[in-house]
């Protein structure tokens, strides 16, 4: 099968997935057998209940994806582009160093959870750099301590649970 824009199919695809799975969720569709169970409350356009917005933004990005990769089945001027195959290490590393930020978070810190999440994640890309990666690392962990630790105040732990580490005025943010 040959197809325009693979880029743009790819996208669809994801988003009306997407956006499939938020509507699924929002009405209270199990998705093992799809079944109906005590999902949130839909209400009405005048009294919205907490499951309409995500339903309704779900419907509009599933027909946004829809649409997306649909357009993007016209040939292009290049009619010799075939269908293209989908890259799944990039999503991999990312969507893992992302599962790996959530777990370590508590115990490593935001410091040390945060420059892995960017070295991991950027273990996806073809242009790894490593000094690239550091310099983002910390620029990244730096802004997200100020925003979140400092201007928020959101209880964030910044360096491991060791009582050593907690003395300095660093990690007592």
């Amino acid at each position: 099968m040959k197809i325009g824009h693979p880029k743009n199919f790819w996208g669809g695809v994801l988003f009306a997935l997407i956006g499939l799975g938020f509507a699924f969720i929002a009405r209270g569709i199990r998705l093992a057998d799809l079944t109906l169970h005590a999902g949130y409350d839909m209400g009405t356009p005048a009294r919205m209940g907490p499951g309409f917005f995500p339903f309704w933004l779900g419907i509009i990005l599933m027909v946004l994806g829809v649409v997306i990769a649909a357009l993007s089945l016209r040939p292009s001027r290049d009619t010799d582009v075939a269908f293209p195959r989908f890259h799944w290490r990039p999503i991999l590393w990312v969507l893992g160093a992302v599962v790996l930020f959530g777990v370590i978070l508590r115990p490593a810190g935001m410091l040390a959870a945060g420059f892995l999440l960017v070295f991991i994640a950027s273990l996806g890309s073809q242009s790894f750099r490593p000094v690239a990666t550091l310099v983002l690392g910390t620029a990244l962990v730096s802004f997200c301590a100020l925003v979140f630790v400092g201007g928020l105040k959101l209880p964030i732990p910044l360096c491991p649970d060791l009582a050593a580490l907690q003395q300095l005025t660093l990690c007592r943010a």
